[in-house]
C-alpha cells in the first residue's frame, strides 16, 4: 500500500495547529479547487473523536463522495481519520503534532489503497500518489498560513 509522509514546520503553538488540522471549515478552504463540500455528519467546526464527515468533491472530472471517521485522538498530539465509505479500497490518515524549538512539527502519514486491483495499482503508479501528495501539501500550506497569521494577531 502506498504511504505518503509529510512534515510541515509551523511557527505557531501545538494547540492551534491541532485544531486547524481538524477544522472542517479550513479543510473546505484548502480544497476549493475540487469544489469540496461537507454534506453529512460533522459539516462545520472541529471534528471530534468518533465523529464522521462525508465529503463531496470533484476529482478527475467525476463527482465523488467519501466518508471518514475519527478513530483515534490524543489532544493535542495526534488524531487519525479513516475512510468508512468511498472510492478508495481503504485509507488511513494519521496526524501528529510535536513542539520543537518553539515551532510545531506537523506530520502526516497517509496510507491508502486504490480500488480495482491491478488497474488501481497502475493508476497509483501513474498519478494517484502524486495527486494525493499535492492535495495534502495544499492543505498543509493553508494550515501553516492561517496558524502563523493567527500567531501575529
Amino acid at each position: 500500500m502506498p504511504t505518503i509522509r509529510l512534515k510541515t514546520l509551523i511557527n505557531a503553538d501545538i494547540e492551534t495547529c491541532f485544531n486547524l488540522a481538524r477544522s472542517i471549515d479550513l479543510h473546505l478552504e484548502s480544497t476549493k479547487q475540487t469544489g469540496e463540500r461537507a454534506i453529512a455528519g460533522r459539516t462545520s467546526g472541529l471534528i471530534e473523536l468518533g465523529e464522521t464527515v462525508t465529503w463531496s468533491a470533484r476529482h478527475f472530472g467525476i463527482r465523488q463522495t467519501l466518508s471518514s471517521k475519527i478513530t483515534q485522538m490524543q489532544t493535542p498530539v495526534s488524531f487519525t481519520d479513516e475512510m468508512i465509505e468511498g472510492a478508495f479500497k481503504s485509507f488511513k490518515h494519521e496526524h501528529y503534532f510535536a513542539n520543537e524549538n518553539g515551532q510545531t512539527v506537523m506530520t502526516d502519514i497517509f496510507t491508502f489503497q486504490a480500488p480495482l486491483g491491478w488497474l488501481g495499482q497502475l493508476a497509483d503508479r501513474l498519478f494517484l500518489t502524486r495527486y494525493m501528495t499535492s492535495l495534502l501539501l495544499k492543505r498543509n500550506e493553508v494550515i501553516k498560513a492561517v496558524a502563523e497569521v493567527d500567531k501575529r494577531a
